[in-house]
């Protein structure tokens, strides 16, 4: 058996973040003002999944979210749809309460590469993440979000 060239050794990961959750809520805090948002509505979706092999992936979808009318959307159909989505993948690693997400690739161009760090903690199927204060990509504000995904079964 031939063993991968260094620095790319398989990794693997454990712990109770590990399956599918499924997105309950996605709110947004306004640092500068306090305001509170339901970003992609009151019901959003979304899935995000944490693998043994370090890999993640995340998708979330604002609720009402609508079809164009034909296959090929219009322009205006085009940037209603980006607003109600937020994509990405890569590797993820955990140190105590900080969940890293390692950017392969993302819905958002300026995302890939780059490192996004959130404050995690687990309450039974919930799964409870709060990003750091940052420029909401959506909005260009200082905001911190709170979203609780349910684990999937």
């Amino acid at each position: 058996m031939e063993l991968p060239p260094v620095g790319q050794h398989p990794q693997s990961c454990t712990g109770p973040q590990l399956g599918t959750w499924r997105l309950q809520s996605f709110t947004t805090e306004d640092m500068a003002t306090g305001q509170k948002t339901d970003m992609f509505g009151a019901h959003p979706s979304g899935y995000l999944s944490y693998g043994p092999d370090c890999r993640m992936c995340a998708i979330l979808v604002k609720e009402g979210r609508k079809a164009p009318h034909n296959l090929i959307p219009t322009d205006a159909e085009r940037i209603d749809l980006y607003g109600g989505f937020i994509a990405y993948a890569g590797t993820y690693s955990i140190e105590g309460d900080k969940v890293s997400h390692h950017i392969d690739a993302s819905w958002n161009q300026a995302w890939t590469g780059t490192t996004q760090v959130r404050q995690f903690r687990i309450d039974g199927n919930a799964l409870h993440i709060r990003t750091l204060p940052a420029k909401d990509p959506m909005t260009g504000n200082e905001t911190s979000a709170v979203l609780v995904w349910i684990k999937v079964e």
